[in-house]
């Protein structure tokens, strides 16, 4: 069934002091225009210039809208993104790449892929990426409104061996795709449909979706269309949340002077959350979520458990301390019931996804933690991977405890198994010897692409969190050395769509390469190629999170890190990799952190910065004005 709120002018936006707990439990917040602290006209603007870009079929983009950049520096979106992503987050390079309008089809229910345009499976719980969608006009519900399935964002599917293709795995109705379904108009002049039909939601397509959700049987998971919508309103959403693009219900004739724009911004942490406290809450007090009209009152102890994590994490960068309603429970008792939560993660089918996460939270908050960890990893090193997922979770709640059990994993002889190790490691550990050993021989050594990029990602993640504590800074610049070591020794391959002849959604994994390599994306330039690299571009994300904390962390590779980053602004054909690239020497050349003066490299890459950049014959605006980076002109970023 659809959400309930179909007769209000306005959805009930996200008010500033519920949005962390209102994220953590929905994975959804939208910003009223009124919240972002900028001009009106402004939105107006994008759309009227929006609409003369299509008209005159030019690709959408900040070099055509430059007014896109008052959206992204807008105080009223960057204290929001503070909160949930943490300071001096980053947007992942040319994610805006195309005209988001809705139309006559339907779009899958699906999650985006995970980690910098690769398949990095292993989904963060933690806000580690969001996605940001804007829309510049007011978006009614006939208008194709975005569609998203709150509450989600905790939940997936087995996606390892047998159904690892790019983003199959990841969908709720994957046959919608195999059936051609997206391909066929439910609405405009070529529907098969009638009016009725179509505006009373009673297509096929429409039944389709609903039942495709309703047949979860999750808890919260109902569809939401996330409308009506004030023009200049911002939907902020984990990026693990089903979503889908919408067909729209109004005359079709209408379509081309009214259209429905939106801009997507995909975005992540480079920042750990720093705060010192966190308050409890009664997740059941407002009785419904303000959002959805959605009922909280019958939720679990095992959902509050993991929402009650997710808060806490948010606002502190740590696991809550142990449930205090247990203090008083003999031991015999805790081990009964954590017998019983173990038992729950070892339940069976998709419908129990949510039982066999939720037991992991409810097991990592338990007073016995030494119990936990053994139940925890049990289920870790079980053969069925929807129950190692749930283990790995639950490990990652537990925080730096589980630290030894993550690198028994990475160095398992089990690909899967060092896969949960390395992934696990950046989620809890910090810099130290054994693991950065550990992490750093995955990355080298291992014959395993997925895992290489999985290491990368999580090497970053290691610095991040290693930065925030200020103990062990001594393994950043060891951490660069590695990662351009990594950068000479990977190599661009061509993207799978164009190797396998396929649609990216049917792409699957070869021997050669183990991990799904999207989309080849080139801009029609001919400095670039249709090549992609899950390990570079890793890397290079990687690179990004740590030179988000400039040049005083990063030693003695700083000059060598400089000369790889431009090499590959001037010669990488990965369009991808040459966007991390410009935004992570961006970053260096704009983000200050002591008041001690910048070093001589640092100070010749602000007088170079616009001839690097300019060896690029095209440049990521969004990512390096999020950076810091304050064009003179509209006409400097059209040159």
């Amino acid at each position: 069934m659809i959400s309930q709120h179909l007769t209000t002018e306005s959805i009930i936006y996200s008010k500033s002091k519920n949005l962390v707990q209102e994220f953590a439990s929905r994975g959804v917040a939208v910003l009223c225009p009124e919240s972002l602290g900028i001009s009106s006209e402004i939105h107006q603007r994008i759309y009227e210039k929006e609409k003369k870009a299509v008209q005159d079929q030019l690709r959408i983009s900040p070099e055509v809208i430059p007014e896109i950049f008052d959206i992204l520096n807008a105080p009223g979106l960057i204290d929001a993104c503070d909160r949930l992503v943490g300071k001096n987050w980053a947007i992942v390079p040319f994610s805006h790449n195309a005209p988001f309008i809705s139309g006559a089809r339907d779009q899958h229910w699906h999650k985006d892929d995970n980690a910098p345009y690769n398949a990095r499976k292993q989904r963060h719980h933690q806000a580690i990426q969001i996605e940001m969608l804007y829309y510049p006009q007011d978006v009614s519900l006939e208008m194709g409104p975005t569609a998203i399935v709150p509450f989600s964002h905790y939940w997936t599917f087995n996606h390892e061996e047998n159904q690892d293709n790019f983003a199959g795995a990841d969908h709720i109705d994957f046959s919608y795709l195999i059936e051609g379904l997206e391909s066929i108009p439910v609405s405009g002049p070529d529907s098969k449909y009638t009016s009725e039909d179509i505006i009373q939601r009673k297509t096929k397509h429409d039944r389709r979706m609903m039942d495709a959700v309703s047949g979860l049987n999750w808890p919260l998971t109902s569809v939401f269309e996330v409308a009506p919508l004030k023009a200049g309103s911002i939907l902020l959403y984990s990026h693990n949340t089903f979503h889908r693009g919408n067909h729209r219900r109004d005359d079709w004739r209408q379509w081309t002077e009214n259209p429905r724009f939106m801009w997507r911004f995909w975005i992540y942490r480079t920042n750990e959350p720093s705060g010192t406290d966190s308050t409890e809450v009664d997740w059941c007090q407002e009785g419904l979520d303000p959002l959805t009209g959605f009922d909280l009152t019958e939720v679990s102890s095992a959902i509050k458990s993991i929402w009650r994590y997710h808060k806490h994490w948010l606002e502190t960068g740590k696991p809550p301390s142990p449930k205090i309603d247990d203090t008083n429970q003999s031991n015999e008792y805790l081990k009964k019931e954590a017998s019983q939560l173990f038992e729950q993660m070892l339940e069976k089918g998709d419908e129990k996804e949510p039982i066999r996460i939720g037991a992991a939270y409810e097991l990592a908050a338990i007073r016995d933690q030494i119990l936990a960890k053994e139940l925890l990893r049990r289920a870790l090193l079980n053969e069925r991977e929807s129950v190692r997922r749930a283990g790995t979770y639950g490990l990652v709640a537990l925080g730096a405890a589980a630290e030894d059990v993550f690198l028994e994993a990475i160095k398992s002889p089990i690909k899967w198994l060092r896969k949960a190790g390395a992934y696990g490691l950046g989620e809890v550990s910090t810099l130290n010897q054994e693991t950065f050993d550990a992490v750093k021989e995955c990355l080298l050594e291992d014959s395993s692409k997925y895992i290489r990029s999985v290491a990368a990602g999580s090497l970053g993640c290691l610095g991040r969190r290693t930065i925030a504590l200020g103990q062990g800074l001594g393994w950043i610049p060891k951490c660069i050395e590695v990662l351009l070591q990594s950068l000479r020794q990977e190599e661009n391959r061509l993207s799978m769509d164009r190797a396998q002849k396929r649609n990216i959604k049917f792409v699957r994994p070869t021997d050669e390469c183990d991990v799904c390599e999207g989309m080849g994306i080139d801009f029609g330039v001919e400095r670039f190629a249709p090549v992609r690299s899950a390990v570079r571009e890793n890397v290079l994300w990687a690179l990004v999170m740590l030179c988000s904390h400039g040049e005083e962390v990063l030693g003695e590779n700083l000059d060598s890190l400089l000369e790889e980053l431009k090499k590959i602004i001037r010669e990488d054909q990965n369009v991808i990799s040459m966007g991390f690239a410009m935004d992570a020497l961006s970053r260096l050349a704009h983000l200050r952190f002591c008041e001690e003066a910048p070093s001589t490299s640092i100070i010749e890459l602000r007088t170079d910065l616009e001839t690097i950049l300019n060896s690029s014959p095209i440049q990521c605006w969004e990512s390096l004005v999020r950076s810091g980076l304050k064009p003179a002109s509209p006409e400097v970023i059209q040159h």
